[in-house]
């Protein structure tokens, strides 16, 4: 039984007020995005700054639903939201099949290299000349992501087994 104490400290120590960790689908997302709007609504956060929070949420939520396909075996994935003095941090992870990395990768690192202009520049441009995959997704998600919390976004790659990785995904929102 430690293991739910250890787990609950964890959670004080870093700050954490939403954790979810197993399948996502619509419905779960819902959910999760109603607690953590209940949350902020309670602790009284300014609009602003929910909006963009509630935002980068949904990105982070919609990429594990559209991606979760890619995964044959019954791999979950997390979503974690914590909440510091001066920011709140939005986590995610899930699996992805290793071939899909590199250009992952390259399009994060793409992302991270531009200012608040190059960002609106190349959300502008994928609009304007990206079709729609067949996921649903245009690649629009990881640069709005980066639009909202004018910080880069950390990320990494960690092996699981010879076919997937864990992607795991964070953005920070200042309260300032």
């Amino acid at each position: 039984m430690k293991y739910i104490f250890d787990l609950h400290q964890t959670m004080l120590d870093h700050s954490l007020i939403l954790v979810y960790e197993g399948e996502f689908t619509q419905e779960i997302t819902k959910s999760v995005l109603a607690m953590a709007e209940r949350n902020m609504d309670s602790s009284g956060e300014e609009s602003s700054i929910k909006r963009k929070v509630f935002n980068v949420m949904v990105e982070c939520l919609q990429n594990i639903v559209k991606h979760a396909d890619d995964v044959e075996e019954n791999h979950s994935a997390i979503f974690m939201i914590g909440k510091h003095e001066n920011e709140y941090l939005i986590v995610s992870g899930n699996p992805i099949l290793k071939g899909d990395i590199d250009g992952l990768n390259k399009k994060l690192e793409n992302i991270n290299s531009l200012d608040k202009d190059g960002l609106k520049a190349l959300y502008k441009d994928i609009i304007k000349n990206t079709q729609i995959s067949d996921k649903g997704g245009a690649g629009l998600g990881f640069v709005d992501m980066a639009r909202k919390s004018g910080r880069p976004l950390e990320f990494d790659f960690i092996d699981m087994d010879d076919k997937y990785s864990f992607f795991c995904l964070k953005t920070s929102i200042s309260r300032a």
